[in-house]
């Protein structure tokens, strides 16, 4: 199980800060920007004066997050036979899940002016990496890991 929840992390942890990062990018943002704006949710606005120092911060915050959400997933959501038994319905689920934590109560308390999202448009880009990018690959894993391991 510690093997699935690092490779989870990983895996996952770095599949959304890449589609964060050349999203950002293609809006003209850099993605130390994107590190730099994960860190100050927790640490304030201060991380945007370190540099890459502030970045590096961001990245570990993020990674931090995420295997608290690969964590979640695993311990306390695998334990639900449907869960286990319909991987894509269960991704999909559990993509929608942090996303609404994040959104919704995360991002509206720091940024009270903004978040909640209102445009669809603006939810559907945020909300398809926690799917597409955690939820899916994360459900997936965690099908095959158990999979293997009962025919083991």
């Amino acid at each position: 199980m510690q093997k699935l929840w690092l490779r989870g992390t990983l895996i996952c942890g770095t599949l959304d800060m890449l589609y964060a990062i050349v999203t950002t990018i293609l809006r003209g943002g850099t993605a130390m920007a994107v590190m730099q704006s994960v860190a100050a949710g927790p640490f304030g606005d201060g991380v945007k004066a370190m540099g890459w120092g502030g970045a590096l911060l961001g990245l570990a915050t993020h990674f931090a997050i995420m295997a608290v959400m690969v964590a979640v997933f695993l311990f306390v959501l695998w334990r639900l036979d449907w869960v286990r038994q319909r991987p894509l319905v269960a991704g999909v689920a559990y993509g929608v899940l942090p996303y609404e934590v994040m959104y919704s109560v995360v991002l509206a308390l720091r940024y009270p002016a903004i978040f909640p999202q209102t445009d669809p448009a603006k939810i559907a880009i945020a909300l398809f990496p926690h799917i597409f990018f955690v939820g899916i690959p994360l459900a997936f894993m965690a099908r095959r890991a158990t999979v293997s391991h009962e025919g083991g």
